[in-house]
C-alpha cells in the first residue's frame, strides 16, 4: 500500500481509475444488452445462453470493455476503500447518456441532468465521508460467513425459474454477485500488493466464479426485462451491498460521529436516486434498449417468423 502521506495522491488515483472502470463497464453493458435481448429465452439462468451469447462478436466487444472495466477497478481498489470505488462506478450511467446523446441523437433534458447533478453530488458525499483505504479484513470465520452468506443469497433465484417476478430477482441476483466480486477484487488487490500470491490465486479464481455467475442472472434478465430495467437495480444493489458490509468484511471503519452517518445515509440515497431518475429517462432507453425486431427472442418465433402462441399470450414486456 502507499505512504500514510502520500493518502490524497492515492485517492486521486484510485477514483480516476474508478471513473475509467465505469466507461468500460457502461460500454460493455449497452453491447451485451443488445445480444441478450435476442438470446432464447429457454436459456435462461443455464450455461447455453453464454455459449449462444460468446458466439455474437458484438457481445463479446461488450464483455472485453468490462473485462477492462474490472481490471481498472482492481487497480481502483488498490489506492481507494471499497465505499468510495463502488459508488463511483455508478457515473457508468452518465456515460450511457453520453451514449445516447452520440449515438442516438438524443437531447438531454432537464430531468437527465438533474440526474447527472445527483450522481455527482452523491458520489462526491461519499468520498468525503468515506473511511481511509484499509488493507484489514474481517477475522478468517467472519469473512467466510459473510462471504458464504452474501454468495449464497446471489444463487437463490437459480432454484426459483417459474417465480412470476423473476426478472427482478436475477436483476438482484446479478446485483448481488458483482458485489461480491467488488469484496474479492479487493482482497485480491491487497494480496497482490503484499505479494501473497497464493491469496491472489485464490481470490482470482473465486472472483472469476462469482462474475460468471452474476453474467449468468445479469443476461437472464436481460432476455426477459429491458436493460433500463435491469441495469439500475444491478448497480444501486453493488452500490448499497459495498457500503453496509465494508465495515463487517473490508475493515473500513466509518467515523462514528453522528452527522458523517447522516451524511453518509444522504449521499447514498442521492447516489441512489440520481441514478433510478437517470437510468429511466427517455434518452437513456435509447441507448439501452434494442429495435423492436430484437425485443422477441428467436426461440419464440415460428419459421415464418410470428410469434408463438406462447409468446402472444405472455408476451414480452419493454
Amino acid at each position: 500500500m502507499v505512504a500514510e502521506g502520500d493518502s490524497s495522491i492515492s485517492l486521486v488515483v484510485g477514483v480516476l481509475a474508478a471513473l475509467v472502470a465505469a466507461v468500460l463497464y457502461s460500454g460493455g453493458v449497452a453491447l451485451q444488452a443488445i445480444e441478450a435481448r435476442a438470446a432464447p429465452s429457454e436459456d435462461s439462468l443455464k450455461l447455453s445462453l453464454l455459449r449462444w451469447l460468446v458466439a455474437r462478436r458484438r457481445w463479446q466487444i461488450g464483455t472485453a470493455c468490462v473485462v477492462g472495466g474490472w481490471l481498472m477497478q482492481a487497480v481502483a481498489l488498490l489506492f481507494a476503500p471499497i465505499t468510495m470505488v463502488q459508488p463511483a462506478l455508478a457515473v457508468s450511467v452518465v456515460c450511457l447518456l453520453i451514449i445516447s446523446m452520440r449515438f442516438f441523437g438524443e437531447r438531454v433534458r432537464v430531468r437527465e441532468v438533474a440526474g447527472t447533478v445527483a450522481i455527482i453530488a452523491g458520489v462526491a458525499g461519499l468520498v468525503m465521508v468515506s473511511p481511509g483505504e484499509s488493507d484489514a479484513h474481517a477475522e478468517p470465520l467472519v469473512l467466510a460467513i459473510g462471504m458464504t452468506t452474501l454468495g449464497a443469497v446471489a444463487l437463490v433465484p437459480f432454484v426459483m425459474r417459474a417465480h412470476r417476478h423473476f426478472g427482478t430477482l436475477v436483476a438482484f441476483s446479478a446485483g448481488l454477485a458483482y458485489a461480491w466480486t467488488g469484496f474479492s477484487t479487493k482482497f485480491l488487490a491487497d494480496g497482490a500488493s503484499t505479494g501473497s500470491w497464493l491469496i491472489v490465486l485464490v481470490w482470482l479464481s473465486a472472483t472469476v466464479a462469482a462474475a460468471g455467475a452474476g453474467l449468468l442472472s445479469e443476461m437472464s434478465a436481460l432476455q426477459c426485462r429491458s436493460a433500463i430495467r435491469v441495469f439500475p437495480v444491478v448497480l444501486v444493489v453493488q452500490i448499497v451491498v459495498a457500503v453496509l458490509l465494508a465495515p463487517l468484511l473490508a475493515g473500513e471503519t466509518w467515523s462514528p460521529n453522528p452527522l458523517m452517518l447522516v451524511a453518509l445515509a444522504i449521499s447514498l440515497a442521492v447516489v441512489a436516486l440520481g441514478t433510478r431518475s437517470l437510468a429511466s429517462s427517455p434518452a437513456l432507453e435509447s441507448a439501452m434498449a434494442t429495435d423492436d425486431g430484437a425485443r422477441t427472442p428467436p426461440s419464440r418465433l415460428t419459421r415464418r417468423g410470428h410469434p408463438t402462441n406462447r409468446s402472444s399470450r405472455a408476451g414480452v414486456r419493454p
